[in-house]
């Protein structure tokens, strides 16, 4: 009856989970709003800078500012706008989901202070002498769109007492100097005369009314050449009231509504084709755990959506490739237990006492393994931008997930069936061969082996140096002659990429570009078809620019391209957090590491870390790919992967450590190596070509934008499994075998002197 009983509720389980999954997903991802590159919109880094000299940035500044942005904001009609103070003296502001580009930026950073004056350019008043919130969108008497406004009945703090005062004084002047001169945003310097001799659409004065008589009234009436929609933006501008500081754009990002949902299409697919070809893999080669792994990750996927929904999180392209990248970590933790447990059968174990034995080994494993890739988020969170922010958000949730489900979710699916007894005497259900298990009561040894075969990683331990030395002095060859094509985020300057329905070439986007008198540094093809032309400046592009840019193209291909610009400070200060970023995330893994095991170790896994960062370096001069700040989010994921591998091989020399005791001798010390590198080889390869499917599905189906964020993530998963087989491993053994014969260790002590220590 227990059997039996077990049975049934592992069904009710996994039933359980797929209702909740099958009747709440779809809600919930439908709640969970996009980042502006899913859906278009703009992100901007503001410098606040005071309006008069004399004033400084403060917090109160800073507050008023925001209050004001949001206040504009609302005119847009934006759903849940972010609009963040970062530092002293910046705010960046978030916009998804806009659908004119050039009329945001020009509300948001707009002053709007209004002000009248006469032809000699003379303050007779200014916006606070207008009554708040009186702005409105009107028709003259000849049907022409205007704007009234209503002046205070008494002006405070000026010559003139109130508006009938002011045109009292201006209709009494002869004609031609007879005018209220309306001006938005007057700078010092700015001259009525020198305006007129503009053409009319470059005069920065909104008009310039004649008085030719005294108005006894409040109401204020401007006149220009305004649209219906130019005269209510004026009108909601004014209402919005001036912003109490000047606003300097030194960083911006948009995405054109078109390449939004182009990204979103293309990812989502490529990760869910990555997704199902691991669930695949995992079934054909761990057979009922694989199925149960699948239940588990499936289930795992669920919550990642669910508490990104909960958190109020905002769903971005790198999030959607840590959330597809996070299933291989989710994967890691149970391809871990699963080479346990089939190790454990293979020894002869009973099937209870093998799921005991290896649920109990593979838990510190685990643990250390999430421990260390958490580190390289948290560092990807501090020093990244905005959207780096946004990967290393979701990949801290899916590793938290990943544990839960993992370890505890995938041992309780399991535990069901074992405890029932309905597997016992069946191991091929765990991808385990009868004649591969040996008789526990002879004491026979199970020989590790990876297809069939065996191999003597030591023995060639010299060859992989001299491989590793010889790539790396290819790859700085490279390096110093060729160097890195450097993105904006680390030069500065501006990056358009503009998208057709159909295939561009090169000359014709270049000609677009002549015609409107721009000259890109460089032009290059994207996209599956070329449908994207990218142009490269190497000067930051201006707002009126940014405007120009986006009406030519969206009347040329009916989309508005995507527009990123980044002043120098900015592109200086990403360098510098690039660099922070990976200093602390190696000095928390060196501490980390030496702490669960010992210095040594912690010094011979970051070569191996920095030897496959050098390598995704080397191939991106080689191949000359754009090197941007998102690129240092792919490696600092794969210094995260990679010290999983390296953790995973030393633990278990640690393991056969206590199992021989004592080592006298180097030749003993290098068999337990190469032995403890061929038992955890299964789950190396495993472990890599589960992510590698999900990386590759991204990096040949997935958007344009985060094509070279996918390829350096394969580059760097090869090259971290690499690293830990033929490198960090042996590089301890070199280190430690020096004084092995000279002082042998006893590893029956609690806290040995040498080697991987507890």
């Amino acid at each position: 009856m227990k059997r039996t009983g077990r049975i049934v509720a592992f069904f009710l389980v996994v039933l359980l989970i797929g209702t909740t999954i099958g009747t709440t997903t779809n809600s919930i991802a439908k709640d969970i709003p996009l980042g502006l590159d899913l859906q278009g919109g703009f992100e901007i880094l503001y410098e606040v800078e005071p309006l008069n000299e004399g004033q400084e940035v403060n917090d109160q500044m800073l507050n008023a500012v925001v209050e004001s942005l949001y206040q504009r904001v609302d005119i847009l009609g934006v759903n849940e706008p972010q609009i963040d103070i970062e530092g002293d003296d910046r705010i960046r502001v978030q916009l998804a989901g806009v659908s004119d580009q050039n009329e945001a930026r020009e509300i948001l950073s707009t002053t709007a202070e209004l002000s009248f004056r006469g032809v000699n350019d003379k303050l007779y008043f200014d916006g606070s002498q207008l009554v708040e919130g009186s702005a409105m969108q009107d028709f003259s008497e000849s049907n022409q769109p205007i704007v009234t406004l209503e002046t205070k009945s008494d002006f405070e703090n000026s010559d003139y007492e109130n508006f009938q005062d002011v045109t009292r004084e201006i209709s009494q002047k002869p004609a031609g100097e007879n005018l209220l001169v309306i001006w938005l945003d007057y700078e010092e310097g700015d001259s009525f005369e020198e305006e007129l001799e503009k053409p009319e659409e470059d005069q920065k004065f909104i008009s310039a009314p004649r008085v030719s008589q005294v108005i006894t009234g409040n109401d204020v009436m401007i006149e220009g050449q305004f649209t219906i929609e130019e005269a209510q933006q004026l009108a909601d501008i004014l209402n919005a009231g001036s912003l109490p500081a000047n606003l300097n754009e030194v960083y911006s990002v948009a995405v054109g509504a078109q390449f939004g949902e182009q990204a979103f299409d293309k990812t989502l697919f490529a990760g869910m084709l990555g997704i199902v070809l691991i669930f695949l893999y995992m079934i054909a080669y761990y057979r009922f755990p694989g199925l149960i792994a699948t239940i588990t990750l499936s289930a795992y996927i669920y919550l990642i959506l669910l508490v990104f929904y909960l958190i109020n999180g905002v769903l971005t392209l790198p999030g959607i490739a840590a959330l597809v990248l996070g299933v291989g970590m989710a994967v890691d933790a149970n391809i871990i237990t699963y080479e346990r447990l089939k190790e454990e059968l293979k020894a002869g174990k009973t099937l209870r006492s093998a799921f005991k034995a290896g649920n109990k080994r593979s838990l510190g494993t685990i643990l250390d393994a999430n421990i260390t890739t958490i580190l390289a988020a948290i560092v990807l969170f501090i020093f990244g931008t905005s959207s780096v922010k946004g990967f290393a958000t979701m990949l801290i949730i899916s590793i938290l997930l990943s544990f839960i489900t993992a370890v505890f979710g995938s041992r309780l699916l399991l535990g069901l069936w074992v405890k029932s007894k309905a597997l016992n005497k069946k191991p091929k259900w765990f991808g385990v061969k009868p004649n591969e298990i040996q008789d526990i009561e002879k004491g026979e040894e199970v020989k590790p082996h990876f297809l069939g075969k065996t191999f003597d990683f030591v023995q060639h331990r010299k060859k992989f140096f001299a491989i590793s030395l010889a790539l790396l002095v290819v790859g700085g060859l490279f390096l110093s002659i060729v160097g890195l094509n450097l993105g904006i985020d680390f030069k500065a300057g501006s990056r358009v990429q503009v998208l057709s329905d159909q295939e561009v070439t090169q000359e014709e986007v270049q000609s677009h570009f002549d015609e409107l008198g721009f000259s890109p540094q460089q032009i290059i093809l994207a996209g599956d078809d070329n449908e994207i032309g990218m142009a490269r400046f190497d000067r930051t592009l201006s707002q009126e620019e940014i405007g120009e840019l986006n009406n030519y193209f969206e009347e040329e291909y009916g989309n508005q391209p995507n527009v990123s610009t980044v002043s120098p400070q900015v592109a200086e200060e990403l360098v510098m957090n690039a660099i922070y970023a990976v200093m602390f995330a190696s000095i928390g893994i060196i501490i980390y590491v030496t702490f669960r095991f010992e210095l040594i170790s912690g010094v011979t896994a970051i070569i191996a870390l920095l030897h496959d960062a050098f390598f995704i370096l080397a191939l991106f001069s080689i191949f000359q790919f754009e090197f941007s700040i998102i690129i240092i989010a792919a490696i600092l994921t794969i210094v995260g992967y990679s010290i999983n591998d390296t953790i995973v091989t030393f633990d278990r020399i640690r393991e056969n450590l206590r199992l021989e005791k004592r080592v006298k001798s180097f030749k003993s010390l290098a068999a337990i190596v190469n032995k403890s590198l061929m038992q955890t080889l299964a789950r190396s390869f495993n472990t890599v070509i589960t992510v590698v499917f999900a990386a590759l599905m991204l990096f040949i189906f997935g958007a344009q934008a985060i094509t070279y964020f996918s390829f350096a993530l394969i580059v760097g998963l090869i090259a971290g499994t690499y690293s830990s087989l033929f490198l960090a491993a042996q590089l301890w053994l070199v280190w430690r075998g020096r004084t092995v014969e000279s002082n042998p260790v006893d590893y029956t002590k609690k806290k040995p002197s040498g080697g991987p220590q507890v």
